[in-house]
C-alpha cells in the first residue's frame, strides 16, 4: 500500500514566526541607531566646541606676541633714525673740523673776527682795470680790506636774516657804498640775497648798468630789503655762479654775512669748485670776497658757533677762488 505524500504549506505557523522575528530585529536595530544618534552628534557637538576654543586661545596669544613683535619693531625703528642722525651729525663735526682744519692754516679764524686782520689776495689785472685802479683817489679809504680792483662785473650777496637786519644793517649799507666806491666803472653789478633772490626783480638773471643813478638806486632800496633767509650763504653763492659764470668775464663776489647754519663745510667747498672750474694756471674767472659781521659771538645751536662757521666755510673759499676774507671786530657803522 502506497504511502500518501503530504502536502507542504508555505505559509506555516513557523515559517511566519521566523519573517516576524526578522523584522522584529530590524526594528530593534533601527530604534537603537535612532537612540544612538543624538548621543554621537552631541560629542562631535562638544569637540568642535573645544576646538574652537582652543583656536580662539591660540589666535589670543598670536595677536599678543604680534602687538610685542610691532611695538619692538617701532621702538627698533626710532633707535635707527636716532643713531642715523647721529651719524649725520657726526658727519657734519667732522666736516667741521676738517674745515676749521683747512681754513686755519695761516691764521685763527677767532682772531680774525676778533681782531679784524685783513689778507690781501695776489691777484692780476687786466690793462683796462689797471687804468681805472690808477684812476681811483688817492686818499680814498678803502675799508672793506684793501681789495684789488681787478674785476670787471661785481655781485653782491647779502645775508638777509633778522639777526642781519636787527644788528647790522647799517654797517651793511655803508660796506656796500664803500665797496662800489673803490670800482668807479664796471660793466655790471647784481645784488642778491643768500638764497639767490634778487634786489630788482626787473634785473633777474641779467646785469644791471653801471650808472650814478643805478647805485643810488641800490643803496636806497637796500634800506628797506627784507627777503627771506636761511641764514646760510650757499644757496646765493650757488645760484651767481651757476647764473653768471663766464669764460670771458672777470667776476668778483662778495658775500655779506654773520652765519652758515648749515651741517657741513667740506661739500660745499667741492661744489663751488665744481661750478668755478680753475683754468690752466690755477686762477678761477669768479673771484670769492666776504666780510663777516660779529653779530654771532656764541653758541647758537647743537652745532655750535655759526658765526665761526661762516667763518671758517668763507675763509676757505676765499682762499681756493683767489678771494679775500675781512672779518670785522664792530657792528657799529
Amino acid at each position: 500500500m502506497k504511502k500518501r505524500r503530504r502536502d507542504i504549506d508555505i505559509f506555516s505557523l513557523s515559517f511566519l514566526d521566523c519573517i516576524c522575528c526578522g523584522f522584529g530585529a530590524i526594528i530593534l536595530l533601527f530604534v537603537l541607531s535612532k537612540f544612538a544618534e543624538p548621543v554621537v552628534i552631541e560629542q562631535i557637538k562638544e569637540n568642535m566646541q573645544a576646538e574652537i576654543v582652543r583656536l580662539e586661545k591660540e589666535l589670543f596669544e598670536i595677536q599678543g606676541d604680534t602687538h610685542i613683535l610691532n611695538r619692538d619693531l617701532t621702538a627698533k625703528k626710532e633707535q635707527l633714525s636716532k643713531d642715523k642722525k647721529k651719524l649725520a651729525r657726526l658727519q657734519g663735526d667732522l666736516s667741521v673740523i676738517k674745515g676749521r682744519f683747512a681754513g686755519s692754516k695761516d691764521d685763527a679764524v677767532v682772531q680774525n673776527i676778533i681782531e679784524g686782520k685783513l689778507a690781501i689776495a695776489r691777484q692780476e689785472l687786466t690793462e683796462e682795470m689797471k687804468r681805472l685802479y690808477k684812476s681811483l683817489p688817492k686818499k680814498m679809504t678803502r675799508s672793506v680790506g684793501g681789495i684789488p680792483v681787478d674785476s670787471e662785473y661785481i655781485i653782491f650777496i647779502i645775508d638777509t636774516s633778522g639777526s642781519m637786519q636787527r644788528n647790522a644793517w647799517s654797517l651793511v649799507q655803508k660796506k656796500m657804498r664803500e665797496t662800489l666806491e673803490i670800482y668807479p666803472k664796471v660793466k655790471g653789478i647784481q645784488i642778491m640775497n643768500d638764497m639767490g633772490n634778487f634786489l630788482f626783480s626787473q634785473y633777474a638773471g641779467k646785469w644791471i648798468p653801471d650808472t650814478p643813478a643805478r647805485r643810488r638806486a641800490i643803496i636806497s632800496t637796500l634800506r628797506t630789503w627784507n627777503s627771506f633767509s636761511n641764514s646760510s650763504p650757499v644757496e646765493g653763492i650757488t645760484a651767481a655762479i651757476n647764473m653768471f659764470y663766464s669764460k670771458d668775464k672777470k667776476i668778483s663776489l662778495y658775500v655779506f654775512g654773520d652765519e652758515f647754519s648749515g651741517l657741513a663745510i667740506q661739500p660745499v667747498i667741492n661744489e663751488v669748485d665744481r661750478i668755478n672750474r680753475a683754468a690752466i694756471d690755477g686762477s678761477r674767472r669768479v673771484r670769492i670776497h666776504a666780510v663777516g659781521f660779529p653779530v654771532v659771538m656764541e653758541q647758537t645751536n647743537q652745532r655750535g658757533n655759526t658765526g665761526e662757521r661762516f667763518a671758517t666755510l668763507m675763509r676757505a673759499l676765499c682762499q681756493r677762488n683767489g678771494g679775500t676774507f675781512v672779518g670785522l671786530n664792530s657792528t657799529r657803522p
